[in-house]
This record gives C-alpha cells, sequence and structure tokens, in this order.
C-alpha cells in the first residue's frame, strides 16, 4: 500500500471573514497608529453626540488631528454603534446619532406631535423632492393647480424646504430644493434613496393602472450642485425675498 493510501486527512477550520470594523482596523497595521486612530475615533464620538446637529465630515476634519482618515474612522464608529440602543447614522455629507429603529417605539411618550401636512403641503414637498431644482410656476404645471406662497412657506418653515437659486429665465424665478433636514427626519443618506414607482406602488401610494408614459424623474445626485441653468442666490436676491435684513446706509 502506497504512503498516500495511509496518509490520513486532517481537517482544518477556515476562519469566518472579518467584519466591516475588523477591516477598518486591519488596515491600520501599525500598533501606533491603531492608537492614534483609536483616539480620533473618541473625539469623533464626543463632537457628533455634544451636536444637536448632524456633523458634516468637512467639520470632524478640521478638529480632528491632522492626518486622520475621517470616513475611516466614522465607519469604524458606526460599526461600535450598530447593535446599540443608539446608532450613527449618515445623513447626507453628514453624521447624527439617533435611537435604533426597533427601539422608536420607547420614545413615543416623550415625542413633541407634530401638525400634519395638509394634502397640498405633501404633494408640493413630494415634488420639490423627485424634480428639484423646481420653481412655483414648474410645481403648479404638475399639480395642474396653483400654489398658495403659504404652503411654500409651511414647507420653508419646517426647513425641509429651502430656496437654492434663481432660474435663468425671464422673471428669474427662485428654485427650491430638499435639505439635509429633510433628510434626517425621513431617515435618508442621499436624495436618491427616495422610493421609485415599484416601491411607491408596492405602498400603495401610487395606482397600479398608471399611463404607460408615467415616469419619476431621479433627484440629482448633489442636491446643493447649482445646475447649468440657475443663479446662485446673492445678497439683493435673499433682501428682495425678506430672508436677509436690508444694509443701512449712512447718507
Amino acid at each position: 500500500m502506497s504512503e498516500r493510501a495511509n496518509a490520513s486527512v486532517i481537517p482544518f477550520k477556515v476562519d469566518d471573514e472579518p467584519e466591516e470594523g475588523e477591516i477598518a482596523q486591519a488596515s491600520v497595521q501599525n500598533p501606533a497608529e491603531r492608537l492614534h486612530m483609536a483616539e480620533a475615533v473618541r473625539m469623533a464620538e464626543a463632537i457628533v453626540f455634544a451636536s444637536a446637529e448632524p456633523v458634516s465630515e468637512k467639520q470632524l476634519a478640521t478638529r480632528l488631528p491632522d492626518g486622520i482618515n475621517v470616513a475611516l474612522a466614522m465607519t469604524e464608529l458606526q460599526q461600535i454603534y450598530a447593535r446599540r440602543g443608539v446608532n450613527l447614522v449618515r445623513v447626507g455629507d453628514a453624521w447624527a446619532f439617533r435611537t435604533a429603529g426597533d427601539l422608536a417605539f420607547l420614545m413615543s411618550r416623550d415625542t413633541v406631535q407634530q401638525r400634519k401636512l395638509s394634502r397640498a403641503a405633501l404633494e408640493v414637498l413630494a415634488i420639490i423632492a423627485y424634480h428639484q431644482p423646481v420653481t412655483r410656476a414648474e410645481i403648479e404645471d404638475i399639480r395642474g393647480v396653483e400654489t398658495s406662497k403659504g404652503t411654500l412657506d409651511t414647507l420653508l418653515e419646517t426647513e425641509w424646504v429651502r430656496m437654492r437659486g434663481r432660474r435663468k429665465t425671464p422673471g428669474r424665478p427662485v428654485t427650491y430644493g430638499t435639505t439635509e433636514t429633510f433628510l434626517d427626519h425621513f431617515a435618508l443618506e442621499e436624495i436618491r434613496d427616495l422610493p421609485g414607482m415599484e416601491e411607491l406602488k408596492g405602498a400603495g401610494l401610487l395606482s397600479g393602472r398608471m399611463p404607460s408614459n408615467f415616469s419619476i424623474p431621479q433627484p440629482p445626485a448633489d442636491p446643493d450642485m447649482l445646475t447649468e441653468d440657475e443663479d446662485p442666490l446673492t445678497d439683493i436676491d435673499l433682501e428682495e425675498l425678506g430672508l436677509l435684513t436690508p444694509r443701512v446706509t449712512e447718507d
């Protein structure tokens, strides 16, 4: 009988694939660098925890030690809080701590009951979210009815909608878009996470017998970037719109 025939099979165990947090740690090989990263993660945790508003990565970069990979530090911190009662969530280009979704019922007694938006306001909000940048005239054209100024004012007061620029057309109408507060309220990382047509049909928000040519536009990848047919709002524009106190000049 050959040696191969007498050979026994020795079982061995393949290690489980590393999780994302472990990958982030493994990417920092030097012990001193790992210690430096761990301290940066603690600092980022303190900054986001103490902030009442989501903190952008740009803001974090200015407050964390030089040379720190902010995205890597936040990914590691997000993994740390992944299974806790409070989660670290991304809101656009910013980060914030939020109650874990499965524990939201515990906070129901403490939440402030907000006034429900009217049907008109919800329609206008949906149009702005999907069609931004969009003017009031374009909103009315899509809805087929006139949109009152009060409806837009309500959405501006909620800080879900903002004036973003002026269209390069006669009359230079104001264009509207959504805000990071909108993303935060509806738990969206970015505006393109809005539900598509099939999701809306599944939720019963769209009729199953829609016209064959009906489509839902895809919002821009970067809602903060002005389009080619938009001008930025100037101080004069803000004064005209009542968003900036006019300067008082001495005679």
